[in-house]
């Protein structure tokens, strides 16, 4: 089994769980993290076995944001050439459905990790921010774009140009958190709907996600035509016949992620 030096890896049927393991650096996201969650990522995603991943931190910081010692000397051509952050971007490729379990601390980076998840789940200890003007850069992980995107321009322009930090309860009212639940509770509901998920057809549910992606790159039409398409394409599936078939017959459905 391969070890990790900044993460952990359990698999709980068909849910594979990314625990980010630097606690000393409240999950400050270095170089080595990055690697290590993007590679487990991909081959969790390549795995026919697991139908969700769920990406977590400890009670106190989801990710309390990227690594500033390992930054501060770098120069502009050591991450231009670089194209320092740049690994981070193959999340949005992930086909299976991410889960973020986000308590503490998610700032900078770690908002931004949790932003390239798909649900995104919360204890009530749970703040968010992108602070990095006050470190005399912008965000590079996407989040003027995702957070943007998620909350409006107005709450976002507002984070990017004061640094300042959102509470969950306003994370949740301006839509960027799934739902909120007892700090005590976040990681078995976070499971808990982890597997609802995984127990789903798994062709079915990147479809689902592909087509709720598609409404942030194209217009309201031809993101209506793209769904009916890929609905239309469901029919071609074992799991829409056992799926419907289960209905009709009052019985629980078994996919078999064909």
């Amino acid at each position: 089994m391969t070890e990790y030096e900044t993460i952990l890896l359990e698999r709980r049927g068909r849910v594979g769980i990314i625990t980010l393991n630097r606690p000393k650096a409240l999950n400050a996201l270095n170089s080595q993290l990055m690697r290590e969650v993007v590679s487990v990522v991909e081959e969790l995603d390549a795995d026919s076995e697991i139908g969700a991943i769920l990406i977590t931190g400890s009670e106190r910081a989801f990710a309390a944001g990227a690594d500033i010692k390992e930054m501060q000397p770098k120069s502009y051509m050591d991450v231009y050439l670089d194209d320092f952050f740049a690994a981070w971007d193959r999340l949005a490729s992930a086909r299976t459905p991410l889960i973020a379990a986000v308590s503490g601390y998610a700032l900078g980076g770690g908002c931004e990790l949790a932003m390239l998840c798909d649900v995104l789940i919360a204890s009530d200890t749970a703040v968010f921010g992108q602070p990095e003007i006050k470190l005399g850069v912008i965000p590079g992980i996407g989040g003027s774009q995702r957070l943007t995107r998620a909350v409006g321009k107005a709450k976002a322009m507002e984070m990017c140009l004061t640094g300042r930090n959102m509470k969950v309860e306003e994370a949740e009212r301006a839509g960027l958190v799934s739902r909120i639940v007892p700090a005590a509770d976040l990681l078995d509901d976070a499971i808990a709907t982890a597997t609802t998920i995984a127990e789903m057809s798994l062709p079915i549910a990147m479809m689902a996600k592909e087509a709720v992606n598609r409404s942030f790159e194209s217009s309201l039409s031809e993101g209506v035509l793209f769904e009916r398409r890929v609905f239309h394409s469901a029919f071609a599936t074992e799991d829409q016949k056992e799926g419907m078939s289960a209905f009709i017959e009052k019985r629980t459905p078994s996919f078999r992620h064909r």
